[in-house]
């Protein structure tokens, strides 16, 4: 089970970098007005969300346990 959240965690931020990339690369390479930037920025911010969302709900849930590093200061 582990290994499959951090495959799916992986997986999901491969999948933000990529879509970020191919944004920049349609910004650049795009010389028409089309809307291929801003319909690969917007698959990067669902994906982000989705992201955190999954992650927030694994953490409530008790599948996912924080690593419990504590900075106490003194």
């Amino acid at each position: 089970m582990d290994l499959l959240i951090k495959l799916f965690v992986i997986l999901m931020l491969l999948g933000i970098v990529a879509s970020l990339g191919s944004g920049l690369f349609y910004l650049v390479r795009d010389k028409e007005n089309s809307d291929r930037t801003a319909r690969a920025l917007t698959v990067r911010i669902l994906l982000s969300v989705i992201l955190f969302g999954m992650l927030m709900l694994g953490i409530f849930t008790g599948v996912i346990e924080p690593h419990g590093v504590n900075p106490n200061i003194r």
